[in-house]
């Protein structure tokens, strides 16, 4: 996948990048795998906002995805890569033999017309997925489960995967793309390759008006707000933060405080934190 550069026609167009969705082979997507989807503009079930910088943006409607793959011994055939407005990955139209369709996550290098298979008896191909016990150590996989049967937590934004370095028991050892370490258990599914659409990351926006379009609306500095509005503000000209740490407008610490709760349950099974070299 490449990066489409714009000449500087205008102050927008300057320094705008695209991708050229080369893999995308259909504009239209499957509709018995369509739901509608509304917009909440960051309010929750009272009316109340409670996440910031959410409004507007164009209308969508949500993709069905199967992030559990379990059709067991049923093979399918890949018949399309779309796009999805709701993800940074593509996504990838399933024709199953019994006639039932799906959408997967698309993982890299993955064509249209390639057979796929989900169960214990599956082969190491991109886009099959089985067991995580039955992967050799070594494999990169994405779309990773957690618990077993709960379907895919880890690993499923574009350009992300993971990978098995070791066994241990019942357990097998995962580094994540983050750099940290963790024991999974060897009966959650995994997907074996790469996520693809991994130039996202490299897309500029080039305008304010693309993030609008995008559902986020602008975000102000809290060090140019009144002390009253926020705990960065006040002072004069740049002032520095003048506290400890910065801090949320609610005055919680903030950018890299560690909010996970420390008798997590699941702590026993990271053997390294990704903070820790």
């Amino acid at each position: 996948m490449a990066i489409k550069k714009y000449k500087p026609t205008s102050n927008g167009r300057r320094g705008m990048t695209t991708l050229i969705n080369e893999e995308i082979t259909s504009s239209k997507p499957e509709k018995s795998l369509l739901v509608s989807k509304s917009k909440t503009g960051g309010r929750n079930n009272q009316g109340r906002q409670t996440v910031r910088h959410i409004g507007g943006g164009e209308k969508r409607k949500y993709r069905i995805i199967d992030y559990k793959r379990n059709k067991i011994d049923v093979t399918g055939r890949v018949a399309a890569i779309e796009y999805d407005p709701n993800r940074n990955a593509n996504i990838a139209l399933i024709f199953y033999r019994d006639g039932e369709k799906r959408y997967i996550i698309a993982p890299k290098d993955l064509k249209v017309g390639t057979i796929i298979e989900n169960g214990p008896k599956s082969d190491i191909k991109v886009g099959n997925s089985l067991p995580l016990q039955n992967i050799p150590v070594g494999t990169v996989v994405h779309c990773v489960e957690l618990k077993p049967g709960k379907g895919a937590e880890i690993a499923r934004s574009a350009g992300t995967s993971a990978q098995i370095i070791g066994r241990e028991g019942k357990y097998v050892m995962l580094r994540l793309q983050s750099g940290e370490t963790r024991n999974i258990l060897g009966t959650c599914v995994a997907t074996v390759g790469v996520v693809g659409n991994e130039d996202y990351e490299l897309v500029n926006l080039g305008k304010a008006g693309r993030k609008r379009h995008l559902g986020i609306k602008p975000t102000v500095r809290g060090s140019v707000m009144n002390p009253n509005d926020h705990p960065h503000g006040g002072g004069e000209g740049r002032a520095p933060i003048g506290r400890k740490g910065p801090l949320t407008p609610w005055g919680k610490p903030a950018l890299g405080y560690k909010t996970r709760n420390r008798k997590k349950a699941s702590n026993k099974l990271i053997v390294s934190r990704k903070n820790k070299k």
